[in-house]
């Protein structure tokens, strides 16, 4: 059965207000509306994001006689753990989120020689309804508070830093990608105030480099223009999967809202403006869209619309339970890959993480 697109969320159950949905300005008016100086504030905000605390009863810089009011007041329970499983030895994890209200979302740590990436979701489910996607599949729940996301991203840091084999400094993460559940760019104003203080310095974010946030879509292509203006410069992901609008329709639903054209114009602003290479991401999927003509269309339409400001993610399809959808076999693979770099665009196949524990690209379905 087709699924309509959801672009609203449902109102509900959005949780109460938390410190991490507050941006500088309105963290000072909390505190002091608590009668507290504005200068803790900053203490606060040291605490949350430079000591990943979130618990006013252990900051020591703290008056004892106002911690709990301060807990009260702007550290209301968020997230708890329903479950958290593991593979690749330890170095992926997943992580099931329930929230205040019993909805639940997912996210995914992973450790590199190099980076410790966490995948974190955006809202609980998804509207857009791509049919080879587990989360798609689902529908939407509602969207996450922009304290949701970033508790997501604290938890992931807090982990690294704790985890006994990394020694007594711990690790530091170092990449944040909005590629768990939901459309980001469908929760706009969240994300955005979740991206602004995953990059900012501490005491006022994680200190993350915009760099090493990436922001994925499925082609939403006013939202695309709307954060290329924000001037945050992180990198913007663009979920494509096949070059032509007939099988997109199919495929992307939202495409019948915004036609690939649409979409690469938009990318193409994004990279003018920011400086920053597009990803694009392509799911291979058997006999669907791995076709060498489709290989050589999705170089030809690249090259013309980004030049080298373009990236390809190929991304070996990942099964789902029910899906009559498979990967492509590895010669196919292989081929696609030499036909896109033919035309001039960089391309790469992506380490696919986690899919024995459904913790890989479009297996994300929170089920508890």
């Amino acid at each position: 059965m087709e699924q309509e697109l959801v672009f609203e969320a449902p109102r509900r159950g959005l949780p109460p207000r938390h410190f991490a949905d507050l941006d500088a300005e309105a963290r000072t008016a909390a505190v002091t509306e608590l009668g507290l100086p504005a200068f803790r504030a900053k203490q606060l905000a040291a605490q949350y994001y430079a000591r990943l605390l979130a618990d006013p009863r252990e900051m020591t810089d703290l008056p004892a006689v106002v911690r709990e009011t301060v807990a009260d007041a702007l550290f209301p329970p968020l997230l708890s753990v329903v479950r958290e499983i593991e593979c690749d030895a330890g170095d992926t994890r997943k992580t099931l989120w329930r929230g205040h209200d019993g909805t639940t979302f997912e996210s995914v740590l992973m450790r590199y020689p190099n980076r410790n990436t966490v995948c974190i979701s955006s809202q609980a489910g998804c509207g857009m309804a791509c049919p080879f996607c587990a989360t798609g599949q689902g529908g939407l729940t509602r969207n996450l508070s922009a304290a949701e996301i970033l508790e997501q991203v604290r938890a992931a840091a807090v982990t690294l830093r704790d985890m006994p084999r990394n020694g007594p400094g711990g690790a530091r993460l170092s990449n944040v990608v909005f590629m768990g559940m939901g459309e980001p760019l469908a929760n706009y104003a969240r994300v955005l105030g979740a991206v602004e203080r995953i990059t900012a310095a501490p005491p006022d974010g994680f200190g993350i480099s915009a760099r090493a946030v990436t922001v994925s879509t499925v082609g939403l292509a006013p939202a695309i223009r709307k954060l290329a203006d924000e001037n945050l410069s992180v990198t913007l992901a663009v979920s494509l999967h096949t070059p032509d609008d007939e099988l997109r329709d199919t495929l992307v639903p939202v495409n019948n809202r915004w036609k690939i054209s649409e979409v690469l114009d938009a990318a193409r602003y994004y990279a003018d403006v920011t400086g920053r290479r597009v990803s694009i991401e392509y799911a291979l999927i058997r006999d669907i869209n791995d076709q060498g003509w489709r290989a050589d269309l999705l170089g030809h339409i690249l090259h013309r619309a980004l030049g080298p400001l373009v990236h390809v993610n190929l991304i070996p399809l990942n099964p789902t339970p029910g899906s009559e959808w498979d990967a492509s076999p590895k010669p196919v693979e292989r081929e696609f890959l030499r036909r896109v770099l033919a035309q001039g665009v960089s391309c790469t196949v992506r380490d696919t993480r986690g899919r024995e524990i459904a913790a890989a690209c479009g297996q994300l379905a929170a089920e508890s």
